[in-house]
């Protein structure tokens, strides 16, 4: 499936360009602050439509679990598959998302998002074949992506938990923010599957992508490296 060649110096250069900038990024985004901070903290009261903008907002800005949808369908190449496993992953990340802020379900932000620096890790591993060349395993996809759809909705449960919450309309907006997330999904990954069908009607695709898994994977260890870094480096009380 894939084509291996040699990184020249310029993509490998590339390679490390990414994955830096993917760290610089890690400090900024994935974040609901701002207007849409005061926002959270004030309302009191069921907010239907504002919730599932900042739920669509998020997932569009998500560079971590974008990256780790990229992965995912990176080789289907049916819209019915893709379908498939989004609607575990969306099943994962929708039960934590609930359960976390619902349930107050309290978990390290850090070592989630280090979870989920990982999980793109993981699945661009399996893309270049890693599990069959080097631990003579395939573990099934479809288990993985429900599972790490569990820690994804970990860490935008961490995300709400940041602040204080009304009591009165929780459930509706927390519902709310989660159908939201799931419009910017759809959105982002409609988007991602017509690049990805344009470029596979290129020869550069399978020549190719073995170089864009390796840059996912790189992505992937330094968002785990830079969340393990805050979180050794955080202070205790």
């Amino acid at each position: 499936m894939l084509v291996r060649r040699p990184l020249s110096k310029k993509l490998l250069a590339g390679l490390l360009f990414l994955a830096g900038g993917l760290v610089s990024l890690s400090a900024f985004g994935h974040t609901i602050e701002g207007s849409d901070a005061s926002f959270v903290e004030a309302i009191d009261g069921p907010a239907i439509f504002p919730f599932m903008y900042l739920g669509a907002k998020h997932m569009v800005t998500g560079y971590d679990h974008l990256l780790f949808l990229i992965g995912v369908i990176f080789f289907l190449y049916r819209p019915k598959h893709v379908v498939q496993y989004v609607t575990l992953f969306a099943a994962g990340h929708s039960i934590t998302l609930l359960l976390g802020v619902l349930a107050d379900l309290q978990v390290n932000a850090y070592l989630i998002d280090a979870i989920i620096g990982l999980s793109i890790v993981y699945k661009a591993f399996e893309n270049i074949d890693g599990f069959k060349r080097v631990v003579k395993i395939q573990p099934n996809t479809k288990i993985a992506v429900f599972i790490f759809g569990l820690f994804h909705g970990l860490g935008l449960a961490t995300k709400l938990q940041e602040f204080e919450l009304s009591d009165n309309g929780l459930v509706t907006n927390i519902i709310s923010f989660n159908i939201g997330v799931e419009i910017g999904q759809i959105l982002a990954l409609s988007f991602v599957f017509i690049v990805l069908s344009l470029w596979r009607t290129s020869g550069s695709y399978l020549r190719h992508s073995f170089v864009t898994n390796t840059a996912l994977m790189a992505g992937g260890f330094m968002l785990a490296g830079y969340q393990m870094s805050a979180y050794f480096l955080q202070p205790s009380f």
